[in-house]
C-alpha cells in the first residue's frame, strides 16, 4: 500500500490516532485561515500607506509631524472596520463566531464579509488536502504552505487588484528550497519553471501590448506564475496556463455576452492562476498528463 494511502486511512480511523490527527489538522487549518484573513485585509493597507509616504517624500510634500500609527499584521487588535470596536475573543472563533453572529458585528451589526468564514474553511481544506496527497510528512507541510499563500494571493487580488511581492517572491524562493531535495519536482525543473513562468507571461504581456496598445496583465502575475513554476516545475506550466485561461474565459464571457460587463474591463488573472496552481499540485500527475508532458 502506498505510504500516502496508509496515512489517509489512519487519518480516517475514528478509534485511534486518525481522529486526533483530523482534529489537529482542522484546528491548524482554521487558525491559519483566520491569520490569512488578517493578511488579506491588512497587507494592502500597509502597502498603500508605505507608497503614500514614499510618494510624499519624493514630491517634497509637507507631512504630518505626528508619529505614524502602528499598523501591521499584529497591531492593532482585530476590530470592526465600521465602528472600530475590538473583536472579543469569543467573537473571533473561526467560522463558528460568524455563524453565531449571523455575519454581523457584535457591536454595530455592520455586515461581516462572507470571505472570512470561506477563507477559514479553505485553510482547513488546504491542510487536509495536503495530508491526503502527501501523508503526514514535511512535504505535506510544504504543500499546505503553498496552498495557504495562494489562497491569500487570490483574495488580495480579487479585493484590491494587487499581487504583493511580499508574498509572491517568498513563495518563489520557498518553492526552490522545497525542491532542493526534489520534494515536488527535481531542482533543475524547478529553476527552469521559475524562469520560464516569468518569461512566458512577460512575453505575452509585451506581445499583447504591442498589438493592442493595452496592458493585459500586471507584473504580479508574472511573479506568481514563476512561483508556481518553482514549486511544480516547468512541466506543470502549460496545464496551469490552460486551466487558468479557460477559467478566466468562462468567468468573463457570459456577462460580456449578456451585456452586463464591458468587454474592455480588465480581468484579475491572479485568482485563476492560484486556483490552477492549486489543482496542479493536488493532481500533479494528471495535470502533466493532460498535455502529454
Amino acid at each position: 500500500m502506498a505510504p500516502w494511502l496508509e496515512a489517509e486511512l489512519a487519518l480516517l480511523d475514528p478509534t485511534g490516532f486518525g481522529l486526533a490527527a483530523l482534529g489537529g489538522l482542522l484546528f491548524v487549518g482554521l487558525s491559519v485561515g483566520s491569520f490569512l484573513n488578517v493578511v488579506i485585509h491588512r497587507l494592502p493597507i500597509m502597502l498603500m500607506r508605505t507608497w503614500r509616504r514614499e510618494a510624499a517624500a519624493e514630491l517634497g510634500a509637507a507631512g504630518d509631524d505626528r508619529p505614524a500609527e502602528r499598523f501591521n499584521l499584529a497591531v492593532p487588535r482585530s476590530h470592526c472596520p465600521a465602528c472600530g470596536e475590538s473583536v472579543k475573543a469569543a467573537d473571533n472563533i473561526p467560522i463558528l463566531s460568524w455563524i453565531r453572529l449571523r455575519g454581523q458585528c457584535a457591536s454595530c451589526t455592520a455586515p461581516i464579509s462572507l470571505r472570512y468564514p470561506l477563507v477559514e474553511l479553505l485553510g482547513s481544506l488546504a491542510a487536509l488536502t495536503a495530508v491526503w496527497a502527501f501523508g503526514l510528512t514535511w512535504i505535506a507541510l510544504a504543500a499546505a504552505v503553498y496552498l495557504w499563500v495562494l489562497i491569500a494571493l487570490a483574495c488580495i487580488d480579487l479585493e484590491s487588484g494587487l499581487l504583493p511581492d511580499q508574498l509572491t517572491l517568498p513563495l518563489l524562493w520557498c518553492g526552490l528550497l522545497a525542491n532542493m531535495p526534489g520534494a515536488f519536482t527535481p531542482l533543475a525543473s524547478a529553476v527552469v519553471g521559475a524562469a520560464a513562468g516569468y518569461l512566458l507571461l512577460w512575453a505575452t504581456y509585451w506581445g499583447f501590448k504591442l498589438v493592442t496598445g493595452k496592458e493585459g496583465m500586471g507584473y504580479g502575475d508574472f511573479k506568481l506564475y514563476a512561483a508556481i513554476g518553482a514549486w511544480l516545475g516547468w512541466q506543470a506550466l502549460p496545464a496551469v496556463a490552460l486551466l487558468a485561461a479557460v477559467a478566466g474565459i468562462l468567468y468573463a464571457l457570459p456577462p460580456i455576452l449578456l451585456g452586463r460587463r464591458d468587454r474592455n474591463a480588465p480581468i484579475r488573472f491572479g485568482p485563476f492562476l492560484a486556483a490552477a496552481g492549486s489543482l496542479a499540485l493536488i493532481f500533479r500527475t494528471e495535470s502533466t498528463w493532460l498535455l502529454g508532458i
